[in-house]
């Protein structure tokens, strides 16, 4: 039987929920509830349209010109993006994931980041996706497994649909006080800046409201968060449907796109949230970066769920 291009398939199911995981990027191919799609999905035998719910890691975004420096060693990777000129969301997005366990409700899948030009460090990989009544869980635990500490940072690439309608439909909640400013041409990180005062708050999702015809494509930051420490972005559609994506002081940045394309038909379908460990960059800036000691694990998580 011939493997599908978005590799080996998983499909979990509890109660109202159905998830479907692709191995190649360890990747969340499609999440309904009710038979009502969560995720903008996408076909088993489809090469994943660009990081549609792919895993993110040894980095989240950008590393600018795909040059950083470690212990005064320049490294440099492949520019992933090329007509920015950078490398984008790491390189664990093309990987084949083997599974290590499965049940009807989950699955853990794992890879491991060789040693390369570019990224001269070994890591261990463990994606374990879970669904429940409360949606689904995914948790990213990576472990150095060579003898140098290693930069890292990880997130998801989830475009989320509310209901009916597009984006420009949608109302949207955003706890974030904080916004990452970038050059227009490149979205090379210039500054952070106040929600509030930037373009006259057109950034400022605080208190829920229509997205409209608003372009999002910038990393946020200083999250509002409940008692135990989450931080939760809601999308509401008029219908009254919606979808939540929420996770812990592990990922101190959240990544939201508006998914704007050339082409009318696929723009604007979903709603890209992409909470981060650190922000775009953070190879070169420090800012949250995760160096990981030889031995050394880290993990963190978030959860998508109806409304």
């Amino acid at each position: 039987m011939t493997t599908p291009l978005s590799g080996t398939q998983f499909e979990l199911v509890f109660g109202d929920y159905t998830a479907r995981i692709a191995s190649v990027g360890a990747t969340l191919r499609s999440l309904t509830h009710q038979g009502r799609d969560l995720v903008v999905p996408f076909d088993a035998d489809e090469v994943r349209p660009a990081f549609r719910g792919a895993t993110l890691a040894p980095w989240p975004n950008r590393v600018v010109d795909g040059r950083y420096t470690v212990d005064g060693v320049t490294h440099q990777l492949s520019l992933s993006e090329p007509e920015r000129g950078h490398a984008l969301h790491g390189l664990a997005s093309w990987l084949d994931f083997i599974p290590l366990e499965e049940s009807a409700d989950s699955v853990t899948l794992a890879a491991t980041i060789e040693p390369q030009t570019g990224y001269p460090f070994r890591l261990q990989l463990r994606v374990i996706f879970t669904l429940s009544a409360e949606g689904l869980r995914q948790t990213v635990m990576a472990r150095n497994t060579g003898n140098v500490p290693a930069p890292y940072g990880a997130g998801p690439h989830p475009y989320l649909i509310a209901g009916e309608g597009r984006v420009d439909d949608w109302t949207l909640t955003l706890p974030a006080a904080q916004v990452l400013l970038v050059t227009e041409d490149r979205l090379i990180p210039i500054s952070l800046t106040d929600v509030a005062t930037e373009a006259d708050g057109a950034l400022d999702f605080r208190t829920p409201r229509v997205i409209g015809e608003t372009f999002i494509d910038h990393a946020f930051t200083e999250l509002t968060r409940d008692g135990e420490g989450t931080a939760e972005v809601r999308l509401t559609a008029p219908s009254g449907t919606g979808v939540s994506m929420s996770w812990s002081t592990g990922c101190t940045w959240v990544q939201v796109h508006t998914a704007d394309q050339p082409t009318r038909k696929a723009s604007r379908r979903g709603l890209a949230v992409e909470p981060m460990t650190c922000p775009p960059d953070a190879f070169n800036s420090g800012t949250d970066l995760i160096m990981l000691n030889p031995g050394q694990l880290a993990s963190v998580g978030w959860s998508i769920a109806a409304l």
